[in-house]
């Protein structure tokens, strides 16, 4: 079985559930598994998913990324309603205002790098509470769990010096998935299921690309650059190690 499969978990209301444990380090061992999850938005949990989040995996921290609006929308998560703290920190902006022109940049790598231009506080913050010592067991999700959420796992893995191909194969690794939302999604709706996928699909060098962009503006002494960003941007010395602590661990 291969390490993308192991790392899946298999529930009955979600498919883009997935530990980010097992993945390779710069400087030798990997992350740890059961400690930090990504998924897609937790609406279609059923009471089997909660048990399983809740009393098998130990959840105690989610972070819920989407807007004030699609939160409102979709209403209270059943895991939050089953006592699990929920933290809401939108990597969008509230107003609605428009990300200005791409200019020739690639549509993923411009509203990547626009989630930390725009809401850095929220990034810095939702970091700050996966690297407290005693967070618990954590997931992090959005609607797909692969754009906001897959922005954040690739700053939280590059920052606690995951190899920079497996945190940009991490976040390829929810197009796997796609099709399973989006006829989970169009099945309760009732909307017919979109002609082409494609353009839903995560592109490996669009987050390559977010990274180079970090390197290049925040890198130092070959580390990667979301670490510089992070701390740049708030986060303390001592969250660092912290996150890298709970993160990793050696061979």
């Amino acid at each position: 079985m291969s390490a993308s499969v192991e790392r899946w978990l298999t529930l009955e209301g979600l498919s883009n559930v997935r530990d980010v444990g097992g993945l390779p380090l710069r400087g030798g061992g990997t992350t740890r598994g059961g400690v930090l999850l990504r998924s897609e938005s937790l609406h279609f949990c059923t009471p089997g998913d909660v048990e399983h989040l809740v009393d098998v995996f130990g959840l105690k921290l989610v972070l819920d990324l989407r807007t004030r609006r699609e939160i409102e929308r979709d209403g209270p998560t059943a895991v939050a309603r089953a006592g699990v703290e929920t933290v809401a920190l939108t990597f969008i902006p509230e107003d609605g205002r428009e990300l200005p022109e791409t200019d020739g940049v690639d549509p993923l790598v411009h509203i990547y790098l626009g989630y930390l231009r725009n809401r850095p506080d929220n990034v810095v913050a939702a970091v700050r509470r996966l690297a407290a010592v005693d967070a618990g067991p954590a997931l992090v999700h959005c609607a797909a769990g692969k754009d906001r959420t897959g922005t954040l796992v690739a700053l939280v893995l590059d920052a606690v010096g995951v190899e920079r191909d497996a945190v940009v194969a991490d976040y390829a690794l929810s197009g796997e998935q796609i099709e399973a939302m989006f006829r989970r999604w169009t099945t309760a709706s009732g909307e017919p299921m979109p002609a082409d996928l494609t353009p839903h699909i995560p592109r490996a060098a669009a987050m390559a690309e977010v990274l180079a962009t970090l390197d290049a503006e925040h890198g130092t002494d070959g580390a990667g650059g979301a670490a510089g960003w992070l701390l740049a941007h708030g986060l303390d010395e001592a969250d660092l190690e912290h996150l890298r602590k709970r993160l990793t661990e050696s061979s």
